[in-house]
């Protein structure tokens, strides 16, 4: 039994991507991967860990979560993010959000000072207020380039996901994806599981959602079972299209597959992300308590970084992953 750290900036990659918009993502990948790896070897617990990295993953804005969160229909910004101790399973969430700065830091609040789970809109505003949380003008998540991005979304009449991939509004429709100019339509939701050498386990995620969604809308990142899940046994979050992670109850599914079937976490990992869930709408990470950990997709690239206590680390897209 060992330590280990896994994190990733989003789903729905293409098979290639400009230097100017892969490089600056695996070098935040990097970053905030050593800072999981830090806090591990320094005994910080889990929860912790994953609500640290987070944290820093929402304050970079190559990403769709925090800083970099991505405008709904109307122009706004509504951020979710929950977050989930394997220990005691307690666990919180949040969504609705336009002036919080980390997103994630009062999903855990939520789990640690109300009687609650999941607080959204005005009501988790009030409460962060109440608890004194960052702040700010809600335009400051407003950046040009992602107004940029609804705008290409709005006139294509699309819902978009991570970077190129789009909602269909008819199922039964084939659609032909084109890139945007800069080979960059949207960032990436952002998560973290750990395990310490006790085989304690936590994860949290992060996101902004999709491009020109609907005001209101929820996706799978603040649903418990659905983007994000920890028990005993394992730490999972996942992201995608939001609505087939919903359906498919993504991360409990995992973890149900290793308590009630004995799959081992790879085996539970890559039969719901190839098995069940329609291809091109799912990646998912997760750590199991011994320190194994599995990071399937069943998109062209996902973003993502683990390391392990025996000195394993590795920062990805596609299948080529870069080892150190």
């Amino acid at each position: 039994m060992g330590w280990a750290v896994a994190l990733h900036g989003g789903a729905g990659v293409p098979f290639s991507l400009p230097p100017e918009a892969r490089q600056p993502r695996e070098e935040a990948l990097r970053h905030c991967l050593q800072i999981g790896v830090k806090a591990l070897k320094s005994n910080m617990s889990p929860l912790d860990v994953v609500e640290l990295v987070v944290r820093e993953l929402e304050n970079i804005p190559h990403f769709n979560a925090g800083r970099g969160s991505v405008p709904t229909n109307k122009g706004t910004v509504e951020m979710e993010a929950s977050i989930m101790d394997g220990n005691t399973m307690k666990c919180g969430a949040v969504s609705g959000l336009s002036t919080v700065v980390n997103a994630i830091s009062l999903a855990r609040l939520v789990m640690d000072n109300t009687p609650h789970i999941y607080l959204a809109f005005d009501g988790a505003e009030d409460f962060a207020r109440q608890q004194g949380v960052e702040t700010v003008d809600t335009s400051h998540f407003i950046t040009p380039e992602n107004i940029e991005r609804l705008n290409q979304a709005k006139e294509a009449d699309r819902v978009q996901i991570d970077y190129t991939q789009p909602i269909q509004n008819d199922a039964t429709k084939s659609e032909t994806e084109t890139p945007f100019a800069n080979g960059d339509s949207q960032l990436g939701t952002v998560g973290c599981v750990a395990v310490d050498s006790n085989g304690n386990l936590a994860s949290a995620t992060s996101t902004g959602g999709l491009v020109n969604k609907m005001v209101g809308r929820i996706g799978d990142t603040p649903l418990i079972g659905a983007g994000t899940y920890a028990n005993e046994l394992c730490a999972v979050f996942a992201t995608g299209i939001g609505e087939a992670l919903i359906r498919g109850t993504v991360a409990r599914d995992v973890a149900a597959m290793m308590e009630f079937k004995g799959l081992s976490l790879k085996e539970a990992a890559d039969c719901v992300v190839h098995e069940r869930i329609p291809k091109g709408t799912v990646g998912l990470v997760a750590v199991f308590a011994a320190g194994e950990v599995a990071m399937p997709y069943n998109t062209p690239g996902m973003f993502r970084a683990c390391a392990t206590e025996d000195g394993y680390f590795e920062v990805a897209i596609w299948s080529d992953a870069i080892i150190e």
